[in-house]
């Protein structure tokens, strides 16, 4: 049967069809519409920015690291850039092992090369380029860039390095840099959210995204401690990139603010001498300059090269310094805790004095023991030194007597007296990782013991206290300290390491310590006996030997402690016995005695008597600082005078008619030969120019290259010896002879009319 279609109704189902379709494309464009307007108006300022952020990159520039000088300007710590070869791993798109390997035919990389690389890989994160080779020089850079196309993931970058140029000197002060570590991060950012919790106090410094860009951070001494003001102002640049990345022109640009340059207390010269004078040995010395707290030196011997971390240390060296057994590593004068032996004696008389114990002329006679019950306490003169009084017993160094001034004084009273100088306290100085050490209480002895019978604390306890054995325990630096009080008559200033913080631009200078911490109630007249009875050590007692022709007045005592006790009828042999258990020379002084420039204290571990072993690195300290420092910088002022003479001289006679040089000129004129001088203190191996790098200046005010890593070019490290003028005397010559060719002009130009 055929079926006949309807027109009309295929027509109308047609237009609706037409009509449904329509409608859906009208409303899918009303929606596209509704869209677009709200992309376009409402969210237009969102995505506008999004858009300019991926047009624009925010590269960080970091800034010139500040330099450590010592307090007569000696360079301690600069920096220098230089070329490095550089892998991110996440970039390379192959074996590592391949890479390196094929690497290795361009650039030579050692194994340690190769080692170091793998352990800032297991620290680090695959994104971040991390060094394979630093120091790269320009041939090999040039043999590099010529075959870079083999090589994806690797480049050569440019990077400030950071020098230490004496080495081991001042090791243990200076500190040193390394790479930033998981560790360090999560540092920085408490450090930072610290800083953002109050508002009032914010210090951009502090803040986490001043590191960005930043690869090195302070890990020990005074790198570590001052990290904020060594570190800087990171600055950035806004780069108009591609959408492959690809820079195309510089939009705007911060530049970074270089950090604070610090001027140590250090006076390096004898900080050197010092270190001379242990010859090998172990030990530790604090020298401090009692008025202002300057910590002049401060030595732990032996010591260790700060150069080996700064780019991560190669096990082999790592190995040789954390297994010696002479613990280069451990920062003695902060660290290392000590029984300090006799002389521990002049604060115990002090003590006796203050508290009424004892009075100046109170006397026994010495048999050579002081027995309390069943125990008897020998002096170190088996049948005793006959009279002793309290001058006595601090210049033959008798050790009865503060058997019976320790028993009478008792551990409390002893301890409430000692804390105030510092012993068995914080000094609070500029460096971290202090050791407290041990001032012995019964309140102590409860808590450093857990068993009841323990905890007890017995009068037999207390007689070895007096001669500074039993339970003192205390650092080198502390016993220092309480020299320095002492021979400041009680007047208590907080030792520093760092003297002053430098701006980089205007060398304004901060002190770090402008003021006191305390002042002691003591009666002058007893420091003024305790301090003669002292001079008598040095002069009659037992430091004569180590001071004797010495042509100054100072004070001092001689200690000997025990590293181990002897049985009950033993004698100590030193040559018997292993090294490590033969007793420590001590030695604290001060000088002049009148009005001293110099307090120290110092140790030589398992050396034996104080006065025999100790004594002689004392003199040699107080001599240099006294005697042969001061002929040395008589010497420089006489030069520089003479310089100065001749300048002028040289000027009148090249232009006689020309005005004498102003004192501006003169001054001018010493500020240089100054700088000349302090150049040339510069180690052997540094340059002239990198010696006074972050203090040099334009003639503008502003930084100069030396201070501004982002315009510096890049250049091997400096490995010849430094270039500097002959003699103060020549440089001074040479620079009147430029004025007065400058003076002779401005004659001439005046005679002609013309304007200078």
């Amino acid at each position: 049967m055929t079926e006949f279609k309807n027109p009309q109704q295929q027509l109308q189902t047609f237009h609706l069809r037409v009509t449904a379709a329509a409608l859906f494309v009208l409303i899918c464009f009303s929606l596209l519409a509704v869209r677009f307007v709200y992309l376009q108006v409402f969210r237009h300022n969102q995505y506008a920015l999004q858009a300019d952020e991926n047009r624009v990159s925010l590269a960080p520039i970091v800034p010139n690291r500040g330099v450590i000088m010592d307090r007569n300007g000696v360079v301690l710590a600069r920096n220098y850039s230089a070329y490095t070869l550089e892998i991110t791993p996440s970039k390379i798109g192959r074996p590592l092992e391949d890479l390196v390997t094929d690497l290795s035919d361009v650039i030579e990389i050692t194994p340690r090369d190769r080692a170091r690389f793998k352990k800032l890989m297991d620290d680090s994160k695959s994104f971040e380029s991390l060094p394979i080779r630093t120091r790269l020089t320009d041939e090999e850079v040039a043999r590099f860039t010529a075959q870079r196309f083999r090589f994806p993931g690797v480049d050569v970058h440019a990077r400030l390095f950071r020098q230490y140029p004496l080495g081991e000197t001042a090791a243990h002060v200076i500190g040193y840099i390394g790479r930033i570590s998981q560790r360090d991060r999560q540092r920085i950012d408490a450090m930072s959210e610290e800083n953002d919790s109050d508002s009032a106090k914010y210090d951009i410094r502090r803040d986490v995204n001043n590191y960005k860009g930043t690869d090195y951070i302070g890990k020990i001494g005074v790198e570590q401690s001052y990290e904020t003001q060594l570190h800087g102002i990171t600055g950035f640049e806004e780069i108009e990139v591609t959408a492959g990345g690809r820079p195309v022109r510089t939009i705007s640009r911060t530049p970074a603010t270089p950090g604070d340059n610090l001027v140590l207390s250090i006076d390096i010269k004898l900080q050197q001498v010092a270190e001379q004078a242990f010859a090998g040995r172990r030990g530790a010395v604090v020298a401090i300059e009692p008025k202002t707290g300057d910590v002049l030196a401060f030595v732990s011997a032996p010591s260790f090269d700060p150069n080996l971390f700064v780019e991560g240390i190669d096990q082999q060296n790592w190995d040789a310094l954390n297994n010696s057994p002479d613990r280069p590593l451990l920062n003695r004068p902060l660290r290392g805790t000590y029984p300090i032996g006799s002389t521990y004696k002049p604060f115990m008389a002090l003590a006796a004095l203050e508290l009424g114990k004892r009075t100046t002329n109170w006397g026994f006679q010495d048999t050579g023991s002081f027995t309390l019950g069943n125990h008897t306490f020998r002096n170190d003169v088996r049948n005793g030194q006959g009279w002793i009084d309290m001058y006595r017993s601090i210049v033959v160094s008798n050790d009865t007597y503060y058997y019976m001034l320790a028993h009478d004084l008792g551990v409390n009273a002893i301890h409430d007296f000692m804390a105030p100088l510092g012993f068995g306290q914080l000094t609070g100085i500029d460096i971290e990782g202090e050791a407290r050490g041990i001032l012995p209480s019964t309140e102590w002895k409860r808590k450093a013991y857990k068993k009841p019978a323990q905890q007890k604390w017995y009068d037999g306890e207390t007689i070895s206290l007096g001669i500074g054995q039993g339970y003192n325990s205390f650092t080198i630096l502390q016993l220092a300290h309480a020299t320095a009080t002492l021979a400041n008559n009680g007047v208590v200033m907080k030792p520093h390491l760092v003297k002053a913080v430098e701006d980089p631009v205007s060398h304004s200078r901060q002190l770090t310590v402008p003021h006191e911490s305390a002042r002691l109630p003591y009666k002058q007249a007893d420091i003024d006996f305790v301090k003669r009875a002292m001079v008598g050590v040095i002069k009659e007692g037992t430091g004569r030997q180590a001071f004797a022709g010495a042509p100054y007045e100072a004070g001092g005592k001689t200690g000997t402690a025990q590293v181990y006790s002897l049985g009950k009828n033993e004698k100590y042999n030193h040559n018997a016995i292993p090294e490590f258990k033969r007793d420590h020379a001590l030695f604290i002084a001060f000088a002049p005695a009148d009005d001293p420039k110099i307090a120290l204290a110092l140790i030589v571990e398992n050396a034996g008597w104080g006065g025999a072993q100790a004594g002689p690195v004392a003199r040699s300290l107080l001599d240099y600082y006294l005697i042969t420092e001061p002929k040395e910088r008589a010497a420089e002022a006489a030069a520089l005078q003479a310089a100065a003479s001749g300048a002028s001289a040289a000027a009148v006679s090249a232009a006689p008619d020309a005005p004498p040089a102003s004192a501006a000129e003169l001054d001018r004129l010493a500020t240089a030969t100054t700088a000349t001088m302090a150049v040339s203190r510069v180690a052997p191996g540094a340059s002239a120019a990198t010696a006074v790098t972050g203090a040099a200046r334009s003639p503008n005010g502003k930084a100069s290259a030396a201070t501004a890593p982002e315009t510096q070019k890049p250049a091997p490290p400096p490995n010849k010896p430094a270039i500097i003028s002959p003699t103060v005397a020549d440089e001074a010559r040479h620079r009147a002879a430029i004025r007065a060719q400058e003076q002779s002009t401005h004659k001439a130009k005046g005679a002609q009319g013309e304007t200078p």
